[in-house]
């Protein structure tokens, strides 16, 4: 299976997300973490995240005779490359973006599922807007972004920090101006 058919599937993103800052976990965790996915769909996305190397064992030990596994992420082979991204059709992107799309939906559903749920209090936004921008306006703000969030992409978990789902969507939306 290829990087692109590996990553853009909801449920193997959604491994990923839970996976990311350098945190361990056993796939019985992960099953807790995604309630709402069935445990044996779970642990078949496992195990293709674990064949493909996206997954690592960090450690096993015996648990009631059966070896517990604890699963950690390769950062650097759970994201599409730009090669492959070049190399991407309309309908892979369709499949990409469909996919993303699911993912924030059943996140954001789990999130307003958990107890004490509170959107205000914890900054949830969820905004659209369009930005007129020439092709040298895209790049500076794509820098600017990549200026802001780089460094915030590094933080581990530590007591005070929750993870984030950070979610950016750009795209154009219409036929370029005519000229005047």
């Amino acid at each position: 299976m290829d990087s692109l058919d590996l990553l853009l599937h909801p449920v193997r993103l959604r491994i990923v997300h839970a996976m990311s800052g350098g945190r361990t976990r056993t796939t019985s965790d992960l099953c807790a973490r995604l309630p709402d996915v069935p445990k044996t769909t779970v642990y078949r996305h496992v195990g293709l995240l674990a064949e493909a190397g996206v997954l690592e064992v960090a450690s096993e030990q015996r648990v009631h005779g059966a070896v517990e596994r604890h699963y950690r992420l390769r950062s650097e082979r759970a994201e599409i490359g730009a090669d492959a991204a070049a190399s991407m059709t309309l309908d892979d992107h369709r499949q990409g973006f469909a996919a993303a799309m699911a993912v924030l939906l059943a996140e954001f559903s789990a999130y307003l599922d958990q107890e004490g749920a509170d959107p205000t209090a914890d900054s949830v936004g969820y905004r659209q807007g369009t930005l007129w921008l020439s092709p040298g306006e895209i790049a500076e703000l794509i820098g600017a972004v990549r200026d802001v969030i780089g460094p915030m992409a590094q933080n581990r978990p530590a007591p005070g920090r929750r993870p984030h789902l950070l979610s950016m969507i750009f795209f154009p939306t219409g036929e370029p101006p005519f000229a005047r």
